[in-house]
């Protein structure tokens, strides 16, 4: 596992929760940031605790303390969300 910065890299990897249930995919990094297309069937109990309550936006922006690690395949999330 891996705490590393969010790089370009990182750039279609599967986001997915404490459990590995998968919660969309890093569509884009910019400024150090990732931003995530989330999966369609995504509850808005879960949008709403990574703070993403806007319905109009496509892609939302992934808050680097919500990760608990990185890895060649996927960004880990921290299981307090």
């Amino acid at each position: 596992m891996s705490q590393r910065s969010i790089t370009e890299e990182d750039e279609g990897k599967r986001v997915v929760n404490e459990n590995g249930d998968e919660i969309g995919m890093v569509s884009d990094v910019r400024g150090g940031t990732a931003y995530v297309d989330p999966d369609a069937g995504l509850g808005d109990t879960v949008l709403s605790k990574l703070g993403w309550s806007d319905a109009d936006e496509d892609d939302y922006p992934l808050d680097r303390s919500k990760i608990e690690s990185i890895t060649d395949d996927e960004i880990r999330l921290k299981r307090e969300l």
